[in-house]
């Protein structure tokens, strides 16, 4: 059975690379699955929850936005931040969700709202893949 070669680099070096049967990714037109032997693609990644299935095993990934580039059975992914499932810190994705939607709900003509809103979702992302409760217990609408 054909198996995609999967690495991951971010600013700090290459985070992971696996061999996965199947890559289900956050395009900005929506989830793709990607198999073995699927047609060249490059394409932009959003902020959302990746998936991948390794030696069996289904596993989650936050990721925060990246250019995706697959040809030839091999997957190169370009991220500033992804945390697998078991790293994620909760606490800390927890404080860093309430200090974006702080943000978001203040009227200061300062705040960055379009970096607000992508920490929001980095935050609700990392609390959804840890798997610690539903996405809404975590949302304020």
């Amino acid at each position: 059975m054909s198996l995609i070669h999967c690495r991951i680099v971010t600013p700090h070096g290459v985070y992971r690379e696996m061999d996965a049967s199947i890559l289900n990714i956050p395009t900005t037109d929506g989830i793709q699955g990607i198999l073995p032997e699927h047609m060249p693609l490059v394409t932009m990644l959003k902020i959302g929850e990746m998936t991948t299935v390794e030696d069996g095993q289904r596993r989650s990934y936050a990721i925060a936005g990246a250019l995706f580039y697959f040809k030839d059975n091999v997957a190169e992914i370009l991220t500033d931040a992804i945390e697998g499932k078991d790293e994620i810190d909760v606490e800390r994705a927890i404080r860093a969700k309430e200090r974006a939607e702080k943000r978001l709900s203040s009227n200061d003509p300062n705040i960055d709202m379009k970096r607000a809103q992508a920490a929001l979702e980095k935050a609700l992302t990392r609390l959804k893949v840890a798997g610690t409760a539903n996405i809404q217990d975590y949302s304020k609408k």
